[in-house]
């Protein structure tokens, strides 16, 4: 099997030589943006979304990405077809480029620009049908006033110190708190509450503005559930009928059981269910053709 090309800087080099500097400031201090994608039977879902995300989170942290929107979606698209993929995960990574040992990003002159696309199944693997089981996490989530959730950073340590402490409790996923004891998140997923047939989610304030999020919460309203978002605490996910996670990597999961609570009777539950097949209807056929609708794949 060929080693898989890496789109860096505006050439496709294998996966063995994609590599940048040790003074990268991407390296040395996390200063970069990054998303994740997934194409799915030869469409990029969401892409446009998922690009304007890239955009706002590198504008927050006043960095410059060399490529237009429109040049970021065709480089996405050219590193698909380059690996021959229809059905893929993509991160694109932006990193505020090679500098020096000081913190001042003026010292960085050019920004380098990475996208990955490979196969990778759904996060959770077999636990789909059986469910996940979650514990809190002592870590609190980023204060939205000292660093924003919704700025998807190459520094994930926050998210990385939640995973820790949740493999330490034998949880497959972390949950977040915020410093006023909301819920937050997962560490890689938003989450939904289904209690008495109304279905909940706190608001993105103080966690990432998903975008599988939002198409779950389309997917509800058009089911005719009300969703509400609102601030909840560890009382409201204990005693919900069901709980399920989303997001890119995750797609849309069941978490049953939290903190050594069933939830519900401890399995998936009928909307987290409904959720799931909606989820993988809309993505069959939805989405940019990676080849153009007159390019035939060879």
């Amino acid at each position: 099997m060929s080693e898989l090309l890496i789109y860096f800087n505006g050439e496709f080099v294998p996966k063995s030589q994609a590599t940048t500097s040790i003074y990268d400031h991407g390296f040395l201090y996390g200063d970069g943006v990054f998303e994740g994608i997934r194409a799915y039977n030869g469409r990029v879902f969401k892409l446009d979304e998922h690009i304007d995300r890239l955009y706002d989170s590198a504008k927050a942290i006043v960095l410059d990405i060399p490529l237009t929107k429109n040049e970021m979606k065709e480089a996405i698209l050219q590193t698909l077809r380059k690996n021959n993929l229809m059905d893929a995960y993509i991160r694109p990574i932006v990193s505020r480029g090679i500098g020096d040992l000081g913190l001042d990003p003026r010292k960085c002159t050019k920004p380098n620009v990475f996208i990955i696309t490979q196969q990778w199944d759904a996060l959770y693997g077999d636990l789909y049908e059986v469910g996940l089981t979650a514990v809190t996490v002592t870590t609190r989530r980023n204060a939205p006033d000292a660093l924003s959730p919704n700025i998807k950073s190459m520094n994930y340590l926050n998210n990385i110190l939640a995973k820790v402490e949740a493999n330490n409790k034998g949880g497959d996923e972390a949950i977040f708190l915020d410093n006023n004891g909301y819920v937050s998140e997962g560490s890689g997923d938003n989450i939904f509450a289904v209690n008495n047939g109304k279905v909940y989610t706190p608001p993105t304030i103080n966690n990432l503005k998903g975008i599988t999020r939002a198409v779950s919460i389309e997917i509800l309203k058009d089911m005719g559930y009300e969703v509400n978002e609102q601030h909840m605490g560890l009382f409201d996910l204990y005693t919900a009928d069901e709980i399920f996670v989303t997001g890119t990597a995750a797609e849309a999961a069941p978490i049953t059981q939290i903190d050594g609570r069933s939830i519900g009777d401890g399995k998936p539950g009928k909307v987290t269910n409904k959720v799931i097949e909606a989820f993988k209807e809309v993505t069959r056929n939805n989405g940019t053709p990676i080849y153009p609708e007159n390019e035939v794949k060879v």
